[in-house]
């Protein structure tokens, strides 16, 4: 696991408690917030996924090259 997987993941379990919370007080500005960065964890997450999977496509192109 890459830093972007953990730091995605963690962004988008903090904006969905955000989210949540805005919901919950009927503020729908911190609602809007926390969706976005629910939103830009997920991103960064796919990000960190698939610089592992380029990683490990190498890793086998290499091994299988050898």
């Amino acid at each position: 696991m890459n830093k972007d997987q953990v730091k995605g993941r963690v962004e988008a379990v903090t904006g969905k408690i955000k989210e949540a919370t805005g919901v919950v007080l009927e503020d729908k500005a911190m609602e809007a917030e926390g969706n976005l960065e629910k939103n830009i964890g997920k991103i960064q997450a796919g990000f960190g996924d698939l610089k592992e999977e380029i990683k490990d496509e190498i890793k086998k192109e290499i091994k299988d090259g050898s």
